[in-house]
């Protein structure tokens, strides 16, 4: 019956056939994994077989390995094993024993598909009904929105990951595997109640069956609800984006008064601020920021949400790179950041006039090298073009109305410690064109292709 179910799920669910598909199969030796590499190799699959030894439980370790090589020769398919040092990566990486192990194992799949992309199409892990109940437990338990709630996804296209027992209860697999003669081993750590997976397995869900004798098949019709919902909440949610989200280049501004009336308002600013690496915790942070003064700001590892005016910018942490440039004569184009400057010296006499803010246009008689490119700073003053009194480029940028983070990226190119231009914005005065001019510098300042 199992052998059934399961293919004629992979034709509806994944659209598998065995002539286009081989598979890397996870087999630790369990029971689970042995049943799916039977009805794998039952079905007419051709598949790798992965190992990963952990090496923490000592000749439990060996053992399994050796038995999982015994299986590869028993359907005749390659093996594939990695020792892992799981103790030492977890004590500097300063996690959980269980969380080195995943990382490891779903880190070495993940080489071991890309290095055989031409051959390899998807791993397959032998995740059952049962893990998926657990899975969505300890997701509540610990606090989750509403993916949590929908347990293990049949297939992660992302990561190209299959998992086609998840529609089997371990009761079935056990079936099917004594059924068929089949062997595996056991995993010692499985009775020891001190992993959290292991506690919702051992303690708290059949604690829980003796009150409701069908809880486990409750769970998993309400883990399919939870798939349908989260499908309703995405397609709200993306309404709501498109009504607030602006994008500028790199950054993405939402209007402060908008969000304010937006009704579920955390529950939108959280699903707007999760993936720039927030977290719930912070969205407490980013409401005061409503009332917030100009270039306040919330900052996760990568991101930072900055109060701008009516505004709240979601943009990137800056880059603190090397921020001062020596250009010296002759020198044709500089890169910086994801720019360029082009250096040209023309005549007079075959010069057109540019009004493009892109655009420098100096008289070269006033021009000395080298030049100094460089971020700008507090301080920093020059006479704007068409003024003749100075002014602070802080009050500059003020009148334009820049961002914080549009003010970050400003660059100005320097000589003899004075400004001759605030690139993109505006040339100083005193090296402007005139009718006297007969060699003028033109600099062009564009988008870089360079990687």
């Amino acid at each position: 019956m199992l052998l059934q179910h399961f293919q004629a799920h992979l034709k509806k669910d994944f659209l598998f056939t065995q002539s286009a598909q081989k598979l890397l199969l996870a087999v630790s030796g369990g029971i689970d994994s042995v049943v799916i590499t039977d009805v794998f190799f039952k079905s007419g699959f051709d598949f790798v077989i992965a190992h990963c030894n952990f090496q923490l439980r000592e000749d439990e370790s060996i053992r399994d390995e050796l038995f999982v090589r015994e299986l590869g020769k028993k359907y005749d398919k390659e093996v594939l094993v990695k020792r892992f040092d799981t103790k030492q990566f977890a004590e500097e990486k300063k996690i959980s024993i269980q969380e080195a192990a995943r990382d490891l194992r779903y880190t070495w799949f993940e080489e071991t598909l890309n290095h055989n992309h031409q051959t390899l199409n998807f791993l397959a892990t032998a995740h059952n009904a049962d893990d998926n109940i657990e899975t969505m437990l300890m997701f509540l338990c610990r606090g989750t929105g509403i993916h949590g709630l929908t347990g293990i996804k049949l297939l992660d296209k992302k990561r190209k990951i299959i998992r086609p027992l998840l529609f089997a209860t371990r009761k079935e697999i056990t079936t099917y595997a004594e059924e068929n003669n089949l062997s595996w081993v056991e995993d010692s750590s499985n009775v020891l109640d001190k992993y959290t997976r292991n506690f919702f397995r051992l303690k708290i869900i059949p604690s829980i069956e003796k009150n409701f004798p069908q809880v486990k098949e409750s769970l998993l019709e309400n883990i399919k609800r939870f798939n349908e919902v989260e499908q309703l909440y995405t397609q709200a949610i993306e309404i709501h984006k498109k009504k607030l989200l602006l994008y500028k280049g790199n950054e993405i501004h939402i209007p402060v008064l908008k969000l304010q009336k937006t009704n579920p308002l955390d529950t939108v600013l959280w699903s707007i601020i999760k993936v720039y690496n927030f977290n719930s915790g912070q969205i407490d942070e980013v409401k005061k920021l409503f009332e917030a003064g100009n270039s306040s700001y919330v900052q996760s590892s990568s991101h930072r949400i900055i109060k701008n005016r009516n505004w709240l910018i979601i943009a990137q942490n800056t880059n603190e790179e090397a921020s001062h440039i020596l250009i010296e004569e002759n020198t044709k184009e500089i890169f910086f950041r994801d720019r360029v400057l082009q250096f040209e010296l023309l005549s007079s006499s075959n010069f057109k006039l540019q009004t493009l803010n892109s655009f420098a246009q100096l008289d070269a008689k006033h021009i000395t090298f080298p030049l100094l490119l460089r971020k700008w700073k507090q301080g920093d003053y020059f006479y704007p073009l068409g003024m003749n009194k100075k002014k602070k480029l802080s009050r500059f940028f003020i009148d334009k109305k820049l961002s914080a983070t549009e003010k970050e990226n400003v660059w100005i190119l320097e000589m003899n410690k004075k400004i001759i231009w605030i690139i993109n914005y505006r040339i100083d005065d005193r090296f402007k064109i005139t009718p006297a001019t007969k060699e003028v510098l033109k600099i062009a300042c564009t988008a870089s292709l360079k990687r």
